[in-house]
Order: structure tokens, then C-alpha cells, then sequence
């Protein structure tokens, strides 16, 4: 069977791509901080669908756990979604320049080592894909998420550029751009997200199928949601400091 590696496995979409992964018949490697949570996730999987299920805690904000992660991505895997990441609470100078050299690290550093990990034992088996979960903020004004967002799309965009004559379409390189999606991100970040209207909100599961159906596609960057393609389109035409205005202070009140 297919291998499905899967960075912040245990909440949110993450989760979701797990389920829906192993109901496809995906052996899973599932990793996240919490290994109590972690270890209970896997056995749920394997016991409910009858796929191998590994549980793999580690930090990937700390060497050790980017190490161990690129190591066992390197074993060979055929599926790798790069979905772990969190929100800061407050804007750019109320957040610890620390706690923002830690998004990076998450968010760009290990995206890229687990990528470049992953790719070439893919294109020697002709075959494989990757999902960089970036953010329909990477086309909005956020701050250090959505500029880390962005690089996430423009990174995804040009691996699958360089590798594409080479693979033939067979290995795929995307990046996923959900909107607002209810998971428990906005509750760690403490964010107050009573300002966003409830069309704005998309199901994790509906995320999850957008993605598949578009990887199997070959779109190099996928925007799950009819409301979020109008908005992003729309966010083109209109000048950089409106966008700025407008999307800056959405969904970023904080408790």
C-alpha cells in the first residue's frame, strides 16, 4: 500500500487529511508534538481502517525533530503533506522576535528539508506527490504568517516547475491556500474570530477533498472554496494598499 507522511497529524486539517488518507487505503506516518495524543490518533486509524499507522513525535522547530523527520521521510513515502503550523498572538511587534523565527522555522525551513527529502526517491520511483499547506493569507497583508504563507506558494510553485519535464506529471508539487477553516489553530493563537461572517468558513473535510482532486489534477496551487478563488482573483486587481487595509485586521482580534 502507499505511504502518506504527515506533519501536524493529530487536529485540524492535518487530522482530516490522516482520515481521509487512510480510508483510501494510506499506511500513515503521523507526526506531532504531543506523543500521548499522537500514539492514541494512530491506533484510532489503525484500528477503524486496517492500515499501518506510525506515530512519529518530534518538534520541527527544533533541529533533533527536523533531523528524525527528514530521515524517515528519506525511507520513502509517497504521499508528504507539510501541514504543521500555528498563528502568534498579535500583531508583528507584540510577538517575541523568537516566537517569529519559530514560524519561519516550521513553516519555511521545514517545508523545504522535507520537500527536498521527499522528492528525489519520488522522482526514482516515478511517482509521489507533496502538499505545502500554505494559507489563503498568502495572497493577503498578515504580517510574519501570511509573508511565511507566501513563500510556501512561490517555494511549492517553482519545485514542481523544476521537476516537471523530468517527471512527466508524475510527481506533483502543490500548494494547498485554505481559507478560514474551523480547527483549533484560532484557539491557540487566541484569536477572537467572532468578526468572521459563517459563509467565510470551510469544512476541513472539504478542504482535504479539494486537495486531492486538484493534486491528482496537477494544479500547482490549489484555493479551496468558490468564496476564496473570488476573493484572491478579485485581490489582484485591486491596489496593494487597499488589500492592505482591507485584509490586514480581519479574524485578528485577540482574546
Amino acid at each position: 500500500m502507499p505511504t502518506a507522511f504527515i506533519t501536524g497529524a493529530t487536529a485540524g486539517i492535518g487530522a482530516a487529511f490522516a482520515r481521509r488518507l487512510a480510508s483510501d487505503g494510506f499506511d500513515l506516518v503521523l507526526l506531532a508534538r504531543d506523543a500521548e495524543r499522537l500514539e492514541r490518533t494512530a491506533a484510532e486509524l489503525r484500528e477503524k481502517y486496517g492500515v499501518r499507522a506510525e506515530a512519529l513525535p518530534a518538534d520541527l522547530s527544533a533541529e533533533e525533530g527536523l533531523a528524525a523527520a527528514e530521515k524517515r521521510v528519506r525511507d520513502g513515502v509517497d504521499l508528504l503533506v507539510n501541514n504543521a503550523g500555528f498563528g502568534n498572538k498579535g500583531v508583528f511587534l507584540d510577538v517575541p522576535v523568537s516566537d517569529e523565527l519559530t514560524m519561519l522555522k516550521v513553516h519555511c525551513e521545514a517545508v523545504l528539508r522535507l520537500t527536498h527529502a521527499a522528492v528525489p526517491g519520488m522522482l526514482e520511483r516515478g511517482r509521489g506527490g507533496v502538499i505545502n499547506v500554505s494559507s489563503a493569507a498568502a495572497f493577503a497583508t498578515r504580517g510574519t504568517y501570511g509573508a511565511s504563507k507566501a513563500w510556501v506558494v512561490s517555494f511549492s510553485q517553482g519545485v514542481a516547475s523544476d521537476i516537471d519535464a523530468r517527471s512527466r506529471g508524475r510527481v506533483r508539487v502543490m500548494a494547498l491556500c485554505p481559507g478560514f477553516v474551523r480547527t483549533e489553530f484560532h484557539d491557540r493563537a487566541q484569536m477572537d474570530m467572532s468578526d468572521v461572517p459563517g459563509f467565510m468558513w470551510l469544512d476541513k473535510g472539504d478542504v482535504v477533498d479539494a486537495a486531492l482532486r486538484d493534486l491528482r489534477r496537477g494544479v500547482q496551487v490549489s484555493i479551496p472554496g468558490p468564496q476564496y478563488k473570488a476573493l484572491v482573483g478579485v485581490g489582484r486587481l485591486l491596489p496593494r494598499g487597499l488589500v492592505a487595509r482591507l485584509s490586514s485586521t480581519t479574524g485578528r482580534k485577540y482574546d
